[in-house]
């Protein structure tokens, strides 16, 4: 089969992949396609946690048991242990198929490479890095979190062109347009936690949760970094306190809170997580082993503009999702997106790398992994790079 039909098939297989989104954490999205003569006979993904296979589902899918002279693309490199749901290339060599597709390696130590060597061994000719850095890009939470045992913690900024957030009198709403507003939410739906800073809370009262047109209003779990506990107010309780989705929300503070502020959390029944810190800062570090720990792959930070250059200062910002409106303030007193390093020399500054770009109407997103120099000094302390 030609490159151009390999390509046109695994886009398929991308489309089927992303019918999971936000359905499938801490487990990665993936889609699989069976094509015989150049026609499509079969598809499948995975649905949800703990399911079938992308794989398996498109096996079912062809309704037969003797898969010869017909080809599978899958955006992920199949499985080559048995988890859950069984080794798919155990299931792949036993349909046997007379070719195999695969959009990107699987970055989990544990399946790395196997399969390929499996597959030809069996007599399968395999076809790897098809359409690989959307693939790829499909799981960027999964990719960070099956490497580092750690969750992805992004952030999500909506600047002028000049970085500003705010007017000089804190006016924001809406630096960007609708249609990049229904982007957040999309990628709210994807990343099983959000999070915002007390100043956010107590300015914006959010609701925090995915509203996508045609779907059901879905909550994340909903982190509050309150170090002081200054959102625990007697009356107007924000929100994420009172509304039917208390359940889900998570106060992150320090020994500094308060006990009585923290009993008074968890009468509402709202969850407290007391980081040990010196400061009134949360430890970033601590946080996520936290969340490591309670199986939580993914964050999702939407500010504010103090919370997240706590974050770049700590080192512990991964992801920067970056919108920018045609929008200029020009204005010095006006509200800065960043804030937080002394950045003195180009080689200190932070750099984006697998950077990838969509425009919104007239708004652009600039997105990737964060990078940082090997030294960047903030206020007088300088970090170096382990």
């Amino acid at each position: 089969m030609s490159q151009p039909d390999d390509i046109r098939h695994m886009q398929h297989a991308i489309d089927l992949a992303r019918r999971g989104w936000g359905l499938t954490a801490p487990n990665p999205l993936v889609g699989a396609v069976v094509v015989e003569k150049g026609e499509v006979i079969a598809e499948g993904w995975h649905a949800r946690d703990g399911g079938p296979h992308a794989e398996r589902m498109a096996l079912t899918a062809l309704g037969r048991e003797d898969a010869r002279g017909t080809t599978l693309y899958v955006t992920l490199e199949p499985c080559s242990t048995t988890g859950r749901t069984g080794s798919c290339c155990e299931a792949i060599i036993a349909a046997k198929f007379t070719r195999v597709v695969i959009g990107t390696l699987d970055p989990n130590p544990q399946h790395a490479g196997e399969a390929v060597p499996l597959l030809e061994a069996a007599g399968i000719e395999v076809t790897v890095s098809i359409l690989e850095g959307t693939c790829r890009d499909l799981n960027l939470i999964f990719n960070h979190w099956i490497t580092t045992k750690h969750p992805l913690i992004a952030a999500k900024t909506a600047v002028t062109i000049d970085g500003k957030i705010a007017t000089r009198n804190g006016q924001s709403q809406w630096i960007t347009n609708e249609e990049s507003r229904s982007d957040v939410h999309r990628w709210r739906r994807l990343f099983p936690a959000i999070a915002v800073g007390a100043m956010t809370v107590l300015d914006d009262n959010p609701r925090l949760t995915a509203r996508m047109e045609g779907q059901e209003e879905w909550c994340p779990i909903r982190f509050v970094f309150d170090g002081l506990l200054r959102t625990v107010v007697d009356r107007n309780m924000p929100k994420v306190y009172t509304d039917e989705f208390r359940d889900k929300t998570i106060v992150v503070t320090t020994p500094h809170g308060g006990l009585g502020y923290v009993r008074k959390l968890r009468e509402l029944g709202i969850t407290v997580w007391v980081i040990p810190s010196e400061s009134q800062q949360v430890e970033f570090a601590d946080f996520k082993t936290r969340c490591a720990e309670e199986n939580i792959s993914g964050v999702y930070v939407e500010g504010g503009a103090r919370l997240i250059g706590n974050l770049l200062q700590a080192r512990e910002l991964d992801y920067l999702f970056n919108y920018r409106a045609p929008i200029l303030f020009a204005d010095d007193r006006a509200k800065n997106g960043f804030t937080g390093l002394r950045t003195e020399k180009l080689a200190q500054a932070l750099r984006l790398s697998e950077v990838k770009h969509e425009s919104f109407g007239d708004d652009q997103l600039m997105r990737g992994i964060v990078n940082y120099p090997d030294q960047v000094q903030v206020d007088e302390r300088v970090f170096t790079r382990p």
